[in-house]
C-alpha cells in the first residue's frame, strides 16, 4: 500500500508542476491548495530537495521549484524516494535478508511478476502525464 507520504509527495510534485512558470513556489501555497498541514509537507521536502528533484530557496520569494521539466520525472522515481522500495513482500525488499524458503516458495515468482509489473507502470506514468491526463496514454 502507498503511505501518505508517497501520495502526498507525488500531489506535491504535481502541484510545482502545474505553477512551474510562477518561479519559487512557497510550501504554505501548496499545502493550502492541496489540503495537506505544513508541517507534514515539511517533513517530505528535505527528501525531494536532498536527491535533486527539487529546488530550495530560503527567504522572501523562496520557496521550490521543480529541478528538471515534468516530463523528466516518473511517479516511480518519486514514490521510491517517498517509500523506500515498493515491494509487495518483505522478501522483495531491497537489502533484504535471503528468504529460507525462497527455493521451495510458490508464491515468490507471483509476487516478483507482481513487483516488476508495479514498477513498470510507475516508471511509465510522468508527472506531465498526472498534470494533463487526457495526454497520457
Amino acid at each position: 500500500m502507498i503511505s501518505t507520504r508517497g501520495r502526498y509527495a507525488l500531489r506535491v510534485m504535481i502541484d510545482l508542476a502545474e505553477h512551474a512558470d510562477e518561479g519559487y513556489t512557497p510550501m504554505k501555497e501548496v499545502a493550502e491548495r492541496q489540503g495537506i498541514s505544513l508541517k507534514y509537507l515539511e517533513r517530505i521536502m528535505p527528501a525531494l530537495s536532498k536527491s535533486g528533484l527539487v529546488e530550495g530557496v530560503h527567504g522572501k520569494g523562496g520557496g521550490y521549484r521543480l529541478s528538471r521539466r515534468p516530463e523528466e520525472y516518473t511517479a516511480g522515481e518519486i514514490l521510491r524516494l517517498a517509500e523506500g522500495d515498493l515491494a509487495p513482500v518483505a522478501c522483495l525488499e531491497c537489502g533484504a535478508e535471503p528468504c529460507s524458503r525462497e527455493a521451495y516458495c510458490k508464491t515468490i515468482p507471483m509476487w516478483k511478476k507482481f513487483y516488476e509489473i508495479t514498477n513498470e507502470y510507475f516508471d511509465s506514468v510522468t508527472i506531465a502525464d498526472l498534470v494533463n491526463p487526457s495526454s497520457a496514454q
